[in-house]
């Protein structure tokens, strides 16, 4: 299952090596779930013909490749049967086609009680977005308390595509909704591929939207630290003003004449921690008591017509 975007040509090639491995790997038999995500230029390419059986979801709008993903995996949960395993990735080339023998490899290891994900162990991208990955991947642990280094290229057997379809989180972002859902998942080491054509989407901008959203997934989490962080600022900033006090009332030492100044502004730090905290905990609240039932058939909204 694949999403795309005006990305045709390179879902040309991507089908085409799938049937160079089909051909040779003769136990196993693809089938292709393409997720067209809004798609502005028109799909000039036959995929009717090809060898592997195709199928397209034409989607009404663009909703964003997390969604895509959502949408399709809802798909097969609800139209498809006769399969073993969901494999999920990009068409660009950057997901390599023939590493999918290896997760899968690792998926029967595992005796199919697991996600396995792809973690890029060489990427191919420019020196600013690997820079903004890092930061990324140790923002994400600092505030999550979780490691996110693997995407969305993985391999998902059939016995737990449905508590990956009832996961409301991976509608905001894939691994990490799974990371979130304590789904056991596991990983493969391997090298990011090269783009087939154009340039990729996902630049520095992209980063950052795609990184909120995988932090927005642990909201929980997330006011718990928040809250825990401007607790510790509070006290430091109590702890700081008594110190003041202390030493202009029992002590003879010379205070400068800034303390009062000190003071002040020590007091309107307090002021906002406090605001801040108050705030997030009445987000956490109120996001706590409406409670939405997970929806496994949310993709028929989308879905304008299939191919």
């Amino acid at each position: 299952m694949t999403p795309v975007f005006n990305d045709w040509e390179s879902l040309h090639v991507l089908i085409t090596q799938m049937e160079k491995i089909q051909v040779n790997n003769s136990n196993i038999n693809f089938s292709i779930i393409v997720v067209n995500d809004g798609s502005t230029e028109e799909n000039k390419i036959e995929l009717k013909n090809n060898f592997i059986d195709t199928t397209i979801l034409n989607l009404k709008v663009n909703i964003g490749h997390q969604r895509a993903i959502a949408v399709g995996l809802q798909y097969i949960y609800n139209e498809k049967d006769d399969y073993d395993y969901v494999v999920v990735m990009d068409c660009d080339g950057e997901d390599k086609p023939e590493d999918i023998i290896l997760l899968l490899e690792k998926a029967t290891k595992e005796g199919s009680k697991k996600i396995i994900f792809a973690q890029r162990k060489k990427r191919q991208e420019s020196i600013l977005f690997k820079t903004g990955y890092f930061f990324y991947k140790y923002l994400f642990y600092f505030l999550t308390g979780q490691k996110i280094n693997f995407g969305n290229f993985s391999v998902i057997p059939k016995k737990l595509i449905g508590k990956v379809v009832h996961q409301n989180n991976i509608w905001n972002h894939y691994s990490g909704g799974i990371i979130q859902s304590k789904i056991p998942f596991d990983k493969v080491l391997l090298d990011r591929g090269k783009r087939y054509h154009g340039v990729s989407k996902m630049n520095f901008n992209n980063l950052i939207i795609h990184g909120l959203s995988s932090i927005a997934v642990y909201f929980d989490f997330l006011s718990l630290r928040i809250l825990r962080y401007s607790l510790y600022g509070i006290g430091l900033c109590f702890i700081s003003v008594m110190y003041i006090f202390y030493q202009k009332m029992f002590t003879n030492n010379a205070i400068p004449g800034w303390a009062s100044s000190l003071i002040l502004i020590i007091s309107g730090i307090i002021l906002q921690l406090f605001s801040v905290t108050l705030i997030v905990l009445l987000l956490q609240l109120s996001s706590r008591k409406n409670i939405n039932a997970p929806n496994p058939k949310t993709y028929l909204d989308f879905i304008e017509n299939i191919e």
